[in-house]
C-alpha cells in the first residue's frame, strides 16, 4: 500500500475510485456531475491524496483549495474507501500524510462538512482537531411539487452573466458555505445558469442554479424588495429550466429563519442537516 498525491491521476481513475467507494450507497453518480463538482469545489490534485495497491485506489481524500473567510483554505470535497479497505485506518493515514503538504502550501485552515447524524465521523474529525463552526440545513423536492403560487408577475426576469452576479453580492445576508461561495460559483459558472429579477431597470434579486443537477446555489433578493414574491418568481423561472426531476438547496444556515420559512411556503422540505467543521493549520 502506498499513499501518493493525485497530480498525475486521470479523471477516469478518480471517478472509478469514487464510484467504488460509494457502491454500497443507495445512490448513483453521474460522471459529468462528479467532474463538475470537482471543478466548482476547487479540486487541487497536488494536495489530494489516495492509498493505492498497484493501480487500484483503496481510499482517498479529494481536496479543494481557495480563499474562504479571507483565508487560504483546503476543503474536503470527498473522502471514501472501498469496502474491502474499510476499518484499516486508511483515511486517518491519508489525513495525517496530507497535513505537512497542506501547511507547506500555505493553507491556513481545513474545512469540511459532515452529516449531523454521522456521529462516528464527527467523533473522528473532532479527535483529529476539527471543531463545529456552523450548522447547515439541506432541502430537496421534486420539481413538480414545488409551490410558487406567490410569484411576482410584475418584475422582469432575464438571464444575467457572472459580472452581474458579482455586483449584487450584498443581496446575500449570510456567509455561504464553501460550495456556494462566490469563488465556487466563479469556477463553475460555465455549467451554471443565472437569472436576475429587475424592477425599474435595477436588478433586485438573482438566482444561480445548475439545470443538470437541480442544485440551486443562490437565491437572494435585496432587503427593500422582499415579501413581494420576487424570490418565488425567480424560483419558478429556474424550475422551468431544470433538466432533472428534483431540486436541492444545500447548506442553508440553520439560524436563517426567513429562508426556511420561504422554503416551507414553497413546499420544499428539510432533507438533512450537517455541520461545517474547521481545523486551523496555521
Amino acid at each position: 500500500m502506498e499513499i501518493r498525491n493525485l497530480e498525475f491521476i486521470g479523471f477516469d481513475t478518480l471517478f472509478q475510485g469514487f464510484e467504488d467507494a460509494f457502491s454500497d450507497y443507495a445512490i448513483s453518480f453521474d460522471k459529468e456531475e462528479v467532474r463538475s463538482m470537482l471543478v466548482r469545489r476547487g479540486y487541487n490534485p497536488k494536495l489530494s491524496f489516495a492509498a493505492f495497491e498497484g493501480d487500484q485506489m483503496l481510499a482517498f481524500t479529494f481536496n479543494g483549495t481557495g480563499i474562504f473567510n479571507g483565508r487560504l483554505s483546503a476543503y474536503d470535497i470527498a473522502t471514501g474507501a472501498i469496502r474491502k479497505s474499510r476499518g484499516q485506518g486508511l483515511v486517518d493515514k491519508i489525513f495525517t500524510h496530507s497535513l505537512p503538504f497542506l501547511r507547506e502550501a500555505g493553507v491556513e485552515q481545513y474545512v469540511l462538512e459532515v452529516l449531523e447524524n454521522n456521529k462516528k465521523a464527527i467523533a473522528i474529525y473532532s479527535r483529529l482537531g476539527f471543531t463545529v463552526s456552523r450548522h447547515f440545513d439541506c432541502f430537496r423536492q421534486a420539481v413538480g411539487d414545488v409551490v410558487t403560487a406567490k410569484a411576482n408577475t410584475v418584475c422582469a426576469v432575464l438571464a444575467v452573466d457572472a459580472d452581474a452576479i458579482r455586483s449584487v453580492q450584498e443581496q446575500c445576508d449570510t456567509l455561504p458555505s464553501w460550495q456556494n461561495s462566490p469563488e465556487s460559483l466563479e469556477r463553475g459558472f460555465s455549467d451554471l445558469r443565472a437569472i436576475g429579477a429587475f424592477v425599474g431597470g435595477n436588478m433586485v434579486g438573482h438566482c444561480v442554479f445548475d439545470p443538470r443537477t437541480g442544485d440551486v446555489s443562490r437565491l437572494a433578493v435585496s432587503s427593500g424588495f422582499r415579501r413581494r414574491g420576487i424570490a418565488s418568481r425567480l424560483l419558478k423561472e429556474a424550475l422551468a429550466l431544470m433538466e432533472i426531476e428534483n431540486i436541492k438547496i444545500l447548506n442553508i444556515p440553520a439560524d436563517s429563519s426567513a429562508v426556511k420559512a420561504f422554503l416551507q411556503t414553497c413546499n420544499i422540505p428539510l432533507a438533512s442537516s450537517q455541520y461545517e467543521m474547521i481545523m486551523p493549520l496555521g
